[in-house]
């Protein structure tokens, strides 16, 4: 029993070091020279994270009504929570009817449905449909700011404040933020799968037909895999754009803060995107044969394992070249629970180490007794 247990502390010692010691590489980040006008912009992969391209990124800048992603993920995450309800009619208060800049020129006392209120700051970026949502899954627009900042910093968006759910920045002295940070919470918000479904909108209406929807993205028009996501735009802040697009199983991010027009931050965005996808593509871990373990002490004599899916972000064409190699535990002893790790898969391009995935039990499986043990002896030796 020592001995199992100290060679099961060995094996797992060596994968610990090996994990320290291999390469980081999944990608090599070209780090192209691109015409991008804009103060800063960033690429980032939305499954894995990896920044592909940045300029400038760390630069706080004033982000206009790319602040309403962060409006928006806070009210999937209540809607998620079950504390909002899609269906759910609220009432407009006198503050909210008072937004400038883009609205619905909603009324106070107006009664509207959750979904339409997220569609028209979605497509129509609205900021008097934003400060209603805001106001109902917090009490207050003081509250709900509150909410977004402590949001940001557990997102790690160290270069971020918020002031407002809007945007808007005649008032405001220190609402600011990051193209990283943009990506940031552009790649939470995309978490939330229901969001595309709204963000590739190009048109629709509201108020039963009466009210139309363009979307301000226009790249949702044109670029092809789009899957939005906001953008926004004041004197202060110039143009910018979260832009959001899919191919395969590749999803990106591009950022643009700062951009001197609403064309030349689609220019810029639609450069970055292409960089991306002629770039890098997504290796999936599907169809890997696995194994059983050998149990010791256990009801049973072998356990089922599993593994979680694995994203890999590799460059362009390596896929066929990955192989993948199971690490098992050589058997594992009683008791043993759903999800104990009993290995690893490891994926190398050119024997390099691109990324690992940890193998564990699948079922639930417990120590065997001393009369299970007896019944076992018995039971084999009248079988012979």
């Amino acid at each position: 029993m020592k001995f199992f247990k100290k060679a099961l502390a060995i094996f797992f010692a060596m994968i610990f070091v090996l994990s320290l010691t291999i390469s980081a590489f999944a990608v090599e980040i070209k780090n192209p020279t691109l015409e991008l006008n804009g103060k800063s912009a960033i690429l980032m992969d939305a499954n894995t994270g990896t920044i592909l391209y940045e300029k400038n990124s760390d630069e706080r800048l004033h982000p206009a009504s790319v602040t309403k992603i962060m409006t928006l993920l806070l009210v999937f995450e209540a809607i998620e929570a079950n504390t909002l309800k899609l269906d759910d009619e609220l009432s407009v208060s006198e503050n909210a009817a008072s937004m400038g800049g883009s609205q619905i020129f909603l009324e106070p006392n107006e009664v509207m449905k959750v979904e339409d209120l997220l569609k028209s700051v979605i497509i129509a970026s609205a900021n008097d449909a934003a400060l209603t949502l805001a106001e109902h899954v917090a009490g207050s627009e003081e509250a709900f700011v509150e909410a977004m900042n402590k949001r940001a910093l557990e997102l790690g968006m160290s270069n971020t404040h918020f002031e407002n759910v809007t945007g808007l920045d005649d008032d405001t002295e220190n609402h600011l933020t990051t193209a990283k940070d943009i990506a940031l919470m552009s790649r939470e918000l995309l978490k939330h799968e229901k969001i595309t479904e709204y963000t590739t909108i190009w048109m629709d209406t509201i108020r039963n037909g009466e009210f139309g929807l363009t979307n301000t993205n226009r790249l949702v028009r044109f670029y092809r895999g789009i899957t939005g996501l906001k953008t926004g735009s004041t004197s202060k802040a110039g143009f910018c754009v979260s832009a959001s697009a899919k191919r395969g199983e590749l999803h990106l991010i591009a950022v643009i803060m700062g951009a001197e027009s609403s064309d030349e931050r689609n220019v810029s965005a639609t450069k970055l995107l292409d960089f991306g996808f002629s770039n890098y593509e997504i290796y999936v871990n599907d169809n890997i044969a696995t194994e059983k373990v050998k149990v010791y002490g256990g009801v049973k004599d072998f356990v089922d394992i599993a593994y979680d899916k694995k994203e890999i972000l590799i460059n362009k064409g390596n896929n066929s070249k990955i192989q993948s190699k199971m690490e098992l535990c050589e058997f594992v002893e009683a008791p043993i629970k759903v999800g104990d790790i009993v290995g690893k898969i490891i994926y190398t391009i050119d024997d390099e180490c691109i990324g690992e995935s940890d193998i564990y039990a699948s079922e639930d499986i417990e120590k065997i007794s001393f009369w299970q043990y007896m019944g076992n002896i018995i039971k084999n030796f009248l079988l012979k």
